[in-house]
């Protein structure tokens, strides 16, 4: 059960503006502010922190870190402004439980509250609300516990904005702050889910040559041409990957009625569930791509004002990765699975999809379970969306399930442990 401090302590941490600023340029965000009042609630626990600070700009230089967080990383302080926290609690060489919550937010102020039964504002169920229930259950766990078990807390930066973890989750992941069983702290139902996809994003390109609304034909027509891919790719990739899905997303080629434009961009994201999965999407993009240009050239070819958009088609329409390459989860560690069906909790319907989160980076990390839990629903709560917002037995409940978790974790660490009989 949540305190009337950690009730406080939600509503306080609601009120801090903690946006990605990815996801909205110039907008008031204090992240490391709201990490600084975790830290000290945690501490009043018996947690210490043994890290807090920004990556070294060297995690960006890879090919998988989207092209979104390059560009925004040239920016003078845009790393130093997104810190990630790691607190421990227990002797470093005690078996671990981690738990990986994230304090950053999507865009979109929401009035924070609490009218002592539902909490309001951006982050309520996404995830700050998760990250302060986590810590009452594991507060409560540790009473009866001692140091038998560590507990890691990484409260991490980068979440959120198309981030993808890859400079706050993976840096910690690769520093080896992980445990033996590795909790990602997201709206699941309080249903344990051992996978998570992964996303890529891929841009359709026109660069082609504009015209005025009294000659149409003389130029390309970015807007028809995407259009027709737009429908002739959410149709071409429907149902190309089980277990993945495919968002035909943001199109842009102007605003003004007496113009034709002659560039623009269509964006789709793609989640998949294995990297080998991500692969084949990849080679259907680009055969379904070269096939709505063939079909565009046959269909607009004898027009008066799309002809020359159909002949050029080809040279003028490109295919960029903005995104692409980063891993999935699929954790099969029966040892997770069986101790979190003993701890009570149920799994996650293997016909329902999961969904895109930090746990892609404990793919294939030696020695480590990893399982994605946390109270409400991305869609029932309204998260990323108007009206976020967390009840209170939802956040007790989750609360009560992490102390019924590390109990398990700890009562089977000790029958591992136990001596053989004379």
């Amino acid at each position: 059960m949540l305190s009337p401090a950690d009730h406080d302590l939600l509503v306080e941490l609601l009120r801090i503006p903690t946006v990605n600023p990815l996801e909205a340029a110039g907008e008031d965000t204090d992240l490391p502010a709201a990490q600084r009042i975790f830290a000290a609630a945690a501490t009043a626990a018996g947690f210490t922190t043994i890290h807090h600070a920004a990556p070294d700009p060297a995690v960006l230089d890879r090919d998988d870190v989207p092209v979104a967080v390059r560009e925004r990383a040239r920016e003078p302080g845009f790393l130093a402004a997104q810190p990630s926290l790691v607190l421990r609690h227990g002797p470093a060489g005690a078996p671990a439980v981690m738990f990986n919550v994230h304090l950053d937010t999507v865009a979109g102020a929401e009035p924070a509250g609490f009218d002592g039964v539902r909490f309001t504002g951006r982050g309520a169920i996404d995830a700050k609300g998760p990250a302060v229930a986590m810590l009452a259950g594991v507060r409560a766990a540790l009473r009866g516990l001692g140091d038998r078990v560590a507990v890691l807390v990484q409260a991490v930066a980068g979440e959120e904005g198309g981030a993808m973890g890859v400079y706050g989750t993976r840096p910690l992941v690769e520093a080896g702050h992980v445990g033996r069983l590795n909790v990602f702290c997201e709206p699941t139902g309080l249903r344990y889910l051992t996978r998570s996809t992964a996303a890529m994003t891929a841009c359709v390109a026109v660069d082609g040559t504009g015209s005025i609304d009294d000659e149409p034909g003389a130029g390309h027509n970015a807007t028809v041409l995407l259009g027709f891919l737009a429908q002739h790719l959410a149709t071409a990739l429907d149902g190309v990957e089980p277990g993945g899905r495919v968002c035909v997303a943001g199109l842009h080629t102007g605003t003004a009625h007496n113009r034709v434009y002659g560039t623009g961009r269509l964006l789709l994201n793609l989640s998949y569930p294995s990297p080998a999965a991500g692969r084949r999407i990849e080679e259907r993009v680009t055969r379904a791509l070269r096939t709505g240009l063939a079909e565009f050239r046959d269909r607009f070819r004898a027009t008066r004002e799309l002809h020359r958009t159909a002949e050029d088609a080809e040279e003028i329409v490109s295919l960029r990765w903005h995104k692409r390459g980063l891993p999935a989860l699929d954790c099969r560690d029966r040892w997770a699975t069986g101790l979190l069906d003993a701890a009570g909790v149920a799994a996650w319907p293997p016909a329902e999809p999961g969904f895109t989160c930090d746990a892609i980076w404990m793919h294939d990390v030696p020695g480590a379970a990893t399982v994605v839990l946390g109270p409400g629903e991305l869609a029932g709560n309204n998260a990323h969306a108007a009206g976020e917002f967390a009840e209170l037995s939802q956040l007790d409940a989750f609360a009560g399930t992490v102390t019924r978790v590390l109990t398990e974790f700890a009562a089977r660490d000790e029958e591992d442990h136990v001596p053989d009989a004379p």
